[in-house]
């Protein structure tokens, strides 16, 4: 018989909720063991692992992998600990409902917002800790600030069309299509567009780290 267990088991800083299962002595993760049979598969062959290699990096027999990938396992939590640790992966990532193979999003569906003069468009739909990236479009002689953001932040701008006029740090760059230049994020910094042409720029912000 199945039945759960009241208790939160730490794994780290990580925590999961475990049942058990009377009858084969191993837990599985209530809710969400249908998941870990593809995330297991999935992660292995995008380290281009073989199953002998990754069942011998987590210390378990080859055989135990392979009823892990085919869904007729019924691991224990230490098991799942090891395999976790071989994929070099939080146990909740194990866990957690496959991500679609690709996701499409239309122009219109990204988040777009106007700063000054010029129109922003978030290019990240799921976020990504400590990045982000978006497009700037300027119209002629359009202006913007920029933000300065916590010292250890690093920003890239490229233009993609037209030109753009960076300042700062008491330093002008002016861009043209394919030119890039980095510089610190945590600086008064703006953007601008000299040209009598709209202008398209990407910047990717890359946010220190923070602990």
């Amino acid at each position: 018989m199945t039945f759960l267990l009241p208790s939160v088991v730490a794994a780290g800083r990580q925590s999961v909720t475990i049942r058990a299962n009377g009858l084969a002595g191993g837990y599985a993760v209530s809710g969400e063991h249908d998941h870990l049979a593809d995330n297991i598969k999935a992660l292995r062959e995008s380290r281009g692992l073989s199953q002998q290699q990754i069942a011998k990096a987590a210390g378990i027999p080859r055989a135990t992998w392979t009823h892990l990938e085919s869904g007729a396992a019924n691991p224990t939590l230490a098991v799942l600990v090891k395999v976790a640790a071989a994929l070099q992966v939080r146990l909740d990532e194990l866990l957690a409902q496959p991500r679609q193979p690709a996701r499409f999003l239309k122009a219109d569906e990204l988040p777009t917002r106007t700063r000054g003069q010029v129109a922003i468009r978030k290019l990240l739909p799921e976020p990504l800790p400590g990045l982000d990236l978006e497009r700037m479009v300027l119209p002629p002689g359009g202006r913007m600030a920029g933000v300065p953001h916590t010292p250890g932040t690093r920003e890239y701008l490229t233009c993609e069309r037209g030109t753009v006029e960076l300042a700062v740090a008491g330093e002008r760059y002016t861009l043209a299509e394919g030119d890039v230049v980095s510089f610190r994020g945590d600086q008064r910094h703006s953007y601008f567009n000299p040209g009598s042409t709209t202008s398209v720029a990407y910047s990717a912000i890359a946010f220190a780290p923070t602990s």
